[in-house]
């Protein structure tokens, strides 16, 4: 009786025994799911956060697909005299424009000419500033600029006048866009102090809608009090383009 017992026990025992490892391969399938849900989330993630990479990556191309004109207008060479004997630099003033109404400068110094030239770039794009254009081709007013001992004087032209400037100035008004300026520089012939002394003037421009509008009142108001019609006044304030 007692064998009898035992192997009635040990027969309801086994298919308790055969049951448990199912059991353990559904929590483990259970628990491959949770894997693969954690995998495709981290394949989500992942493809979000290459969606946005890419898009820095274009905003970057970009404002690096913007067309700008690069002047170069001075290169200094510099030594220092060592134990072993002399060492090299270079530092580079560039001068950055768009063209169409905004410009900027930088200085670098390296060891080497062209990554002298490529720090001041780089810092002529950071420092751009907006000056505003009469017809797009010339300054809307007169004005002076002073930087050290550096002074210059610029002037609106006519249309057909040119750029009537040398030097670095020369170069700032190409990259800003201006077609028709007459400048005059007194005083020093440094590249550093004429650069400084032309922004200075170029930052005092302003144009008749700002000075309308900071005023309260219209374009064609402003100009028509030099004794022009008020026909012309409002011809003259259409024909403003900024």
């Amino acid at each position: 009786m007692a064998d009898e017992t035992n192997n009635a026990e040990v027969q309801a025992e086994q298919p308790i025994a055969a049951e448990a490892p199912q059991g353990g391969d559904t929590g483990g399938e259970a628990r491959e799911g949770r894997g693969r849900g954690r995998v495709r989330g981290g394949e989500r993630g992942d493809r979000g956060g290459r969606g946005r990479r890419d898009d820095r990556r274009g905003r970057g191309d970009e404002e690096g697909g913007e067309e700008l004109i690069e002047k170069l207008v001075h290169i200094n060479r510099v030594s220092k005299t060592v134990k072993g004997g002399k060492r090299f630099g270079f530092a580079a003033l560039v001068v950055v424009g768009d063209g169409k109404g905004r410009v900027g400068f930088g200085h670098g110094k390296a060891r080497e000419v062209p990554e002298a030239i490529t720090k001041a770039t780089a810092s002529a794009k950071k420092k751009m500033v907006r000056v505003p254009l009469k017809e797009g081709r010339t300054l809307h007013h007169d004005g002076k600029g002073r930087f050290g001992a550096g002074k210059v004087n610029v002037r609106s032209a006519p249309a057909g006048t040119g750029i009537i400037a040398g030097g670095p100035m020369r170069a700032v008004f190409e990259s800003l866009g201006v077609a028709d300026v007459v400048t005059k520089s007194v005083g020093t012939s440094n590249p550093y102090n004429m650069i400084r002394a032309t922004f200075d003037a170029l930052t005092d421009q302003t144009s008749p809608k700002s000075v309308a509008q900071r005023r309260g009142k219209k374009v064609a108001d402003l100009l028509g009090r030099g004794g022009a019609s008020a026909a012309e006044a409002e011809a003259a304030a259409d024909a403003i383009v900024e």
